[in-house]
């Protein structure tokens, strides 16, 4: 599948529920954490819906495996996007959970919990240094020490605005928002100047707008949301204040990544996040927009973006630890990585890739440019999404900040109200 900002952020919107006390009671088929030994056995290698678009890359990667240890043998296997979660959930049940595993930090979550992923941090510590820190982290467990999954590909995106919808507000198309107060400011600007039909944004504010504002997302213990702190209270009272003056999309509390995109390409939201991927769109089916184009950093207070990360688990019960770990170092080291970002429009995670000339060389083109832009900015980029946020937990925010854009509760209530519901379901994961 071709590998997007969006598709990343839907992958890690997915949320399993696994029987913990199924497959996690016991230590039956458990298998070694010492992974030094000699790399060798026969093991299954399961990836998320990438054989349509990619089998040969894959299976290039495997011969070279194959090669480098010849007493090894991997079976690739490739799952559909639908129903992903419920597979892993079903297999962890089962027993029959694959020894390397391509996994989103939400699907590891409950995994690690059951004792079925392996922690890197003690069986594979001397890879570390070869990521970026902020992708290592990536898979880290709130609650829990260790680390249960390699970083694989990382995804980000800038933001695109429209220039003349900023020149016919009277602002500057050279200097785009690049603060939140900037941002609120131009916004109310351009819905004023427009009699309320240009908005600036198409989308209700989501957990990681919340994290890139600088708000605490959960305590530290990882036991309890904390979103609903005076700074959560105070960027969704501005996102009301958008609502009320059209700044911010009527339906935005129903839209989606696809209808807030086709509202920027008509000239109805000024601004809208997105990748390189997006400009080839905007240039077949909005030339006018295409020409106004501009491209800008995502807007944050931390200093750091948000990133999409995917990574590569090894089961703790695999019964060849040595080659599992290998191999999904293999699958995730520089070189591999580095190929592979150079096939679709992802990001490597291993540090010092982002360096390459494919990532910092301009050409003169919109797509390389949108390419360095976000190779920059994921250097220290994180993945605000804590691992624990389950898609019920995503609705539950939504829901509420839905209540308080309308006025039917205040900012402070809907957020305490959301983080007694995502404290409950967080509860109920076990």
């Amino acid at each position: 599948m071709r590998i997007s900002r969006r598709v990343l952020a839907a992958a890690a919107a997915v949320a399993v529920v696994l029987p913990l006390s199924a497959c996690g009671s016991g230590n039956d088929g458990a298998g070694s954490t010492d992974a030094s030994g000699k790399v060798e056995g026969d093991i299954t290698f399961q990836t998320w819906n990438l054989r349509a678009n990619f089998k040969d890359y894959f299976e290039g990667v495997v011969a070279d495996f194959e090669k480098k240890y010849p007493d090894t043998h991997v079976k690739w296997v490739d799952q559909p996007a639908e129903g992903y979660a419920d597979k892993i959930s079903a297999d962890a049940a089962g027993g029959t959970l694959p020894d390397v595993v391509n996994v989103s930090p939400d699907l590891v979550a409950p995994l690690a919990k059951a004792g079925l992923a392996l922690d890197l941090d003690k069986s594979a510590a001397q890879y570390k240094k070869e990521y970026l820190d902020g992708a290592w982290a990536g898979h880290r467990i709130p609650g829990m020490t260790g680390t249960y999954a390699f970083p694989w590909y990382l995804n980000t995106g800038p933001l695109f605005y429209n220039k003349s919808l900023f020149k016919e507000a009277g602002l500057d198309a050279s200097k785009p928002p690049t603060t939140y107060d900037e941002l609120f400011s131009d916004a109310l600007r351009l819905a004023d100047k427009s009699d309320g039909k240009v908005a600036t944004l198409a989308n209700v504010p989501t957990i990681e707008d919340f994290g890139r504002y600088g708000v605490g997302l959960m305590n530290k213990e990882g036991t309890a949301f904390a979103f609903n702190d005076a700074k959560g209270v105070e960027l969704l009272t501005k996102y009301k204040e958008l609502y009320d003056a059209k700044a911010l999309d009527p339906q935005a509390l129903t839209a989606t990544p696809e209808s807030s995109g086709k509202k920027f390409l008509t000239g109805a939201v000024a601004m809208n996040p997105g990748s390189a991927l997006d400009l080839g769109n905007f240039k077949k089916q909005a030339p006018n927009l295409y020409r106004n184009i501009g491209i800008t950093d995502q807007i944050t207070s931390t200093g750091k973006v948000n990133m999409y990360v995917m990574g590569v688990m090894v089961n703790s019960r695999t019964k060849h630890t040595p080659a599992a770990v290998a191999f999904a170092h293999f699958v995730t080291d520089a070189r591999n990585q580095m190929s592979f970002a150079k096939k679709v429009a992802i990001f490597p995670s291993t540090a010092g890739s982002l360096d390459d000339p494919y990532f910092t060389k301009e050409d003169g083109t919109d797509e390389t440019r949108v390419r360095i832009a976000a190779a920059k900015s994921l250097k220290n980029a994180v993945n605000y999404t804590p691992v624990l946020f389950s898609e019920q937990m995503k609705t539950a925010l939504r829901n509420e900040v839905a209540k308080a854009l309308q006025g039917k509760e205040s900012p402070k209530t809907a957020l305490d109200n959301a983080v007694k519901a995502c404290d409950r379901l967080l509860q109920q994961q076990g």
